[in-house]
This record gives C-alpha cells, sequence and structure tokens, in this order.
C-alpha cells in the first residue's frame, strides 16, 4: 500500500483550498478591517471631511444691552455681535412700535443701530446667523431720566398766521448745551427757505427766514429733543412734528410823526387810520413788531408796568400785543375823537378810535382788529424812541440777518 500524498499550498490546485489554508490566510487580515462595523476604530482613521464636521463651531450671537437688562443705559446705542459666524438679519422694535434702524460692519459681524435707544422703553431684539435654524432673541429694557424737560412753541399746530410769525420755542430748563438742543429742532419751509435758529437767552430759541415769509407758506416744526442731554442729567422728553401755515401778507406802518397808521396787504394799501402814539414822557417803542396775542377785550393797569396808579381799565377793546414788556396796538373809547390824528397822549401803546363794549364795527379799533391776525407786522417810526429789543416780543426782524445767524449754536 502507498503513503498518501499531501500538497504542499504551493500545489494546490486553484480553488481547492484545506481547512487549514483558510485559516492562515485569515490570520493575517489587519485588526483595523475587521472592526469596520464595530464603531471602536481610531478616530485618526476617520476622513477629511468628517473631522471637519466635527470639529465645527456653531454662531455665538451677543446682544447689547444684554438680555434682561431692566434699566439699560439709552445714551448709547445698541450692538449685535456674533462669534464664528456673520449675521443674517437684524431687527431691534420698541414696545412703542419704533424700530432703531442700524448698519453691519464690513465683515457682518457686527451690527450697530444708528442711534440711541429711547428711554423708559421696552425693546426686542431678533437676530439670525447665516446658516442658523433659529433666530436668537433677546429683550431689554431702558431706564427713565431722573429730570426732563419740554419746549413750549408758538404759533400753534395747525394755526395760521402772518408772515412775520417767528417759530418761538421757551424751554422749561435752562439749556447748557447748545448745539445739541438745537440740532435736536428743525424748522423747514413750502416752498423752501433758509432758516435759522437764534438764541434769544438759556431758554429762548427762535427761528426765521431772513425776510418775511412768502404768503401761503407752510412751515414745519420737528423737535428730535427725547433723550437730548441739555444740562447734566437733565434730558428731553419729545419727539414730534408741528405744521402751521402762513396767510396773506398784511403789514401796517404807524407813522407818529403824521400820526397815521397805513395798512397795507398783499402790496396793496386797504386803509388808513388816524391814531395816538406815546406822549414825550411815554414814548413807543419804534421798529419792526409783530402781534403776539390778540384780546377782544382786556384790562389793562398801569402798575403792571411799572408806571404805578396813573390808570386802570378794565375793558380796553381790540387789544392786540406788540411787545412783552407792554406795548399793545388797541381801541381807545375814553379820549376825545379829535385826538386821533392829531396828538400822541398814550403811555406807550398805539390807540384807535372805539367804542365802549367792543360791538360797533363802524370805528377804526373794530375794522383794524378784524383785518388783523396773530402774525402780523407793524412798524413804528418818528416815535422819538429807540429800536425795540429783538427779545421784547416777537420782534427779531430787528436783527440784521447777519446777527441773526451769529446768535445760532450751529
Amino acid at each position: 500500500m502507498g503513503v498518501p500524498h499531501i500538497s504542499k499550498p504551493s500545489e494546490q490546485q486553484p480553488g481547492r483550498w484545506s481547512r487549514r489554508g483558510v485559516l492562515a490566510v485569515l490570520g493575517v487580515v489587519p485588526a483595523a478591517a475587521l472592526t469596520g462595523c464595530g464603531g471602536s476604530a481610531d478616530a485618526s482613521s476617520a476622513s477629511p471631511d468628517a473631522k471637519s464636521a466635527a470639529s465645527a463651531k456653531q454662531p455665538t450671537i451677543t446682544v447689547t444691552p444684554a438680555d434682561g437688562t431692566e434699566k439699560a443705559d439709552f445714551t448709547s446705542p445698541v450692538e449685535i455681535t456674533v462669534t464664528d459666524g456673520t449675521l443674517a438679519s437684524v431687527k431691534v422694535t420698541g414696545d412703542d412700535g419704533s424700530a432703531l434702524k442700524g448698519s453691519f460692519d464690513e465683515a457682518r459681524t457686527k451690527w450697530t443701530s444708528d442711534q440711541n435707544p429711547y428711554s423708559g422703553t421696552e425693546y426686542t431684539v431678533t437676530a439670525t446667523a447665516a446658516g442658523a435654524s433659529a433666530a436668537t432673541t433677546a429683550t431689554f429694557t431702558t431706564k427713565s431720566p431722573g429730570e426732563t424737560f419740554v419746549g413750549h412753541f408758538t404759533p400753534e399746530a395747525g394755526s395760521t398766521s402772518g408772515v412775520g410769525m417767528p417759530v418761538s420755542i421757551n424751554f422749561t430748563h435752562a439749556v447748557a448745551d447748545r448745539a445739541a438742543v438745537q440740532k435736536a429742532v428743525t424748522v423747514t419751509a413750502e416752498p423752501a427757505v433758509d432758516v435759522v435758529g437764534h438764541w434769544f437767552s438759556d431758554t429762548r430759541l427762535d427761528f426765521r427766514p431772513k425776510t418775511y415769509w412768502a404768503a401761503g407758506t407752510t412751515v414745519t416744526l420737528s423737535l428730535r429733543l427725547k433723550d437730548v442731554e441739555d444740562a447734566d442729567g437733565v434730558y428731553g422728553t419729545q419727539s414730534k412734528d408741528v405744521t402751521f401755515h402762513i396767510g396773506r401778507e398784511q403789514i401796517s406802518m404807524v407813522d407818529l410823526a403824521t400820526k397815521r397808521m397805513t395798512v397795507v396787504r398783499d402790496g396793496e394799501t386797504i386803509a388808513t387810520y388816524p391814531v395816538t402814539g406815546g406822549d414825550p414822557e411815554h414814548t413807543t417803542w419804534s421798529g419792526i413788531m409783530v402781534i403776539s396775542e390778540r384780546f377782544k377785550q382786556t384790562r389793562m393797569e398801569s402798575s403792571t408796568v411799572g408806571l404805578g396808579d396813573e390808570y386802570d381799565i378794565s375793558d380796553v377793546p381790540h387789544a392786540q400785543r406788540l411787545t412783552t414788556s407792554g406795548t399793545f396796538v388797541h381801541g381807545n373809547y375814553w379820549a376825545s375823537t379829535s385826538v386821533f390824528g392829531n396828538e400822541n397822549t398814550s403811555h406807550g401803546c398805539v390807540g384807535l378810535h372805539d367804542a365802549k363794549g367792543a360791538s360797533d364795527s363802524s370805528v377804526a379799533g373794530y375794522e383794524f382788529y378784524e383785518s388783523s391776525m396773530l402774525g402780523d407786522v407793524v412798524i413804528v417810526k418818528n416815535s422819538g424812541e429807540r429800536t425795540v429789543e429783538a427779545s421784547n416780543g416777537l420782534n427779531g426782524w430787528n436783527l440784521s440777518w447777519v446777527d441773526w445767524k451769529a446768535g445760532s449754536a450751529l
């Protein structure tokens, strides 16, 4: 009997393997290959894309003032920044319905509001980073200022005035930073004309054009005083627009040498009245004056203008104020009719013949009152008195344009 032949691996025919040969081949397979489905492979063997995804950071958005702040500063702009990304959109809205506009930096990693937030307002911020699936939201509330001021303005909103009416603002607190306050107040006209502000004091700012307003002009006063600091820790509260209109042009010339007043409307003389002015001891101011108040009847008492007890008349008819110091053009029923046009006998006012009770339409005092309106111009000459101070009433027209502009803080 012969001995069996055991083939060596090199002699094995293709496709035929012994069990021992299979085990030998499996024994040289690298260990890493056996772990492909087991989840325990070494991370160093992961693909480059997998490593990049694992190490990427999510964008982080930061809001200043921080979310939840109850008494945030209102003297600095709102800022939104992002790290590890860029900003796609930002919206900042107040509980008063307002929205803060702003701008991104060149890299779009920072957004800054164009203006400061308003005081005493709750704001909601909604910001989204590029590629993010959800927006970041935050809310904060600004603190209220301690001490405040407002500006009381003339003329009234919606009113119609004569061509001499300036825009006059009286502030309730002395203004230390005039430039900041004046920058927040603008006056524009349609048809357009250059309008400049002039400070008469630390509480009064008036605006006027170079010459009288044109008849039919629409004038708009824009107050943007809210949160403007006029002095240390004192802030404005107003943010509003006020519009008024200019009516026809009426300019009255009072010549106290001839004792006549000529009324010119839109370039045509409509009336001439005999008048009486201030006597030599109580001369009438000369210069350009503007009607600032009108009363069908009013009381005039000499003690209120420093003249003791010389007169006290309870029912002066058709009185129209020309100066703060007490100059009026008014009706006069107590003087003889021969006085008007012939003598200057008053205590400084311009008087026209009138009737007691202010109801007689046939007299000069009644007629002139009915033809007039706030803002009309009354010019007095040959009175024997110096020109009225520009600040004494609404009488800034007595300053040259150069002098007027010199009183601006801008």
